[in-house]
């Protein structure tokens, strides 16, 4: 219910207003977030930190390691079209454009309303300028409690759940020992703070990301031939004029779009108001720059690698009506045989990784903000136990009530990002004379 329509269209309109409101910035001007961006990766700026910050590429990096879980990289492109069809990429695509915005108004307000703490990090997010902004303390304590809640459920336990039960199925590990690994791996490296965890998703993020990209040409170079009845099938029905005229088949295009819009939501979290509480940590004096890197975080979270997952499967042939994971599997199996099985269940293992040590600072930080620093040593210790729990156990109850957390938190952040729009757009415009 709560992830029903109301709230997509939410998510769907908040983006649209502040695309309105600042020009179709991540259109009219992708020169210029592209150069903001990508076209700086390399430079010394780009790469500074300082004392209570991390780089602006660490930034990227952590963030993207937070949201490219299991369910991102590996299963989301299938599960699109298990659910809704090959046209729900299409949707999800337009999602992630319209999304582009909200991340971007995220990362600027984050930056324009951020504060040191009392250990001279910068503590900044949704929850701040909730607080800082609009004033409104009780919303961000609300905030708060809900992103602890999903931190714990749909940032972790899910999370090593994927993993265990991928290594027991491939290796036959048990899922215990998979759990102590795990939590013996995200416990040494969150008790490291922010810029260890920042250090660990600059060393994961971009060479994983590279290989999976890598591989999957490698099957859609095999099947080239199917490259254009692939994307011919996502953009015929998306816009199938008979299957708009009613009954089962408009009902069909109806549940492509709703599944295309929540798996963008869900892929690059762009509008939740988390990656924020990660970029807020960037070394930077621009807001209007730090929003730039959230519009590529959504480029390369969901237009970049969730259309390449698609791809792959529709050209591969894989079947697409079952396991997201075992059609990828299948996808990888016809260039690399039982290796394609293999390096599917490692993705998921390493992607899994980085979203719980991604995760592990959002749920700190919230409970920072209610609670003061000194509960942060608590929460690693609950946090690495949450890993072992979600390895060993029956999460179906941890996903239902992570996903209601997950959806909760959109609201208050959506309410706040249209009364902030005008400011968010007014700093964007006064940086790149929009």
């Amino acid at each position: 219910m709560v992830w029903g329509v109301p709230l997509l269209v939410a998510f769907t309109g908040t983006g649209l207003l502040l695309s309105v409101r600042s020009g179709f910035f991540q259109i009219t001007h992708v020169g210029t977030w592209m150069k903001t961006t990508l076209g700086s990766i390399f430079s010394k700026k780009s790469r500074e930190s300082g004392k209570g910050s991390i780089s602006q590429t660490q930034a990227l990096s952590a963030a993207l390691a937070a949201c490219m879980g299991k369910g991102n990289i590996v299963g989301g492109a299938a599960a699109i079209i298990a659910a809704g069809g090959a046209s729900a990429v299409f949707w999800m695509e337009i999602s992630a454009i319209i999304g582009m915005m909200s991340a971007c108004c995220e990362n600027i307000l984050g930056i324009k309303y951020r504060y040191r703490d009392e250990n001279g990090e910068w503590m900044g997010g949704a929850f701040v300028y909730m607080e800082r902004g609009l004033g409104f303390r009780q919303m961000a304590k609300i905030f708060c409690v809900l992103l602890v809640i999903a931190s714990l459920g749909i940032g972790n336990m899910t999370q090593a759940n994927a993993a265990a039960l991928s290594l027991s199925g491939s290796f036959g590990l048990s899922p215990a020992i998979t759990g102590l690994i795990l939590a013996a791996g995200v416990f040494a490296i969150t008790c490291g703070g922010l810029k260890r965890i920042a250090s660990a998703a600059e060393k994961i993020i971009p060479a994983m990301t590279a290989i999976f990209i890598l591989a999957s040409f490698a099957v859609i170079i095999k099947n080239f031939r199917a490259v254009p009845s692939a994307f011919s099938l996502i953009i015929s029905e998306a816009f199938s004029l008979r299957a708009a005229a009613g009954g089962a088949a408009g009902y069909g295009i109806k549940k492509a779009l709703r599944y295309g819009v929540a798996r963008g939501v869900f892929s690059n979290e762009a509008g939740l108001g988390s990656n924020a509480i990660i970029h807020a940590a960037a070394q930077t004096d621009s807001p209007a720059e730090q929003g730039c890197w959230g519009i590529l975080e959504v480029f390369l979270d969901t237009v970049v690698m969730c259309t390449v997952t698609a791809i792959t499967l529709l050209v591969s042939g894989a079947p697409t009506d079952g396991d997201g994971s075992l059609a990828c599997a299948a996808a990888f199996g016809s260039v690399f045989g039982k290796a394609g099985s293999i390096f599917v269940c490692v993705s998921i293992c390493i992607f899994a990784f980085a979203t719980l040590i991604g995760w592990s600072y959002y749920g700190r930080r919230g409970l920072e903000y209610l609670l003061g620093a000194k509960s942060a040593k608590i929460y690693n210790i609950i946090y690495a136990a949450a890993v072992f729990v979600g390895c060993v156990a029956d999460l179906e109850l941890v996903w239902e009530l992570s996903d209601l957390a997950n959806a909760l938190m959109a609201v208050p952040n959506l309410i706040s990002l249209c009364l902030l729009s005008g400011e968010a757009t007014k700093e964007l415009k006064k940086t790149y004379h929009n």
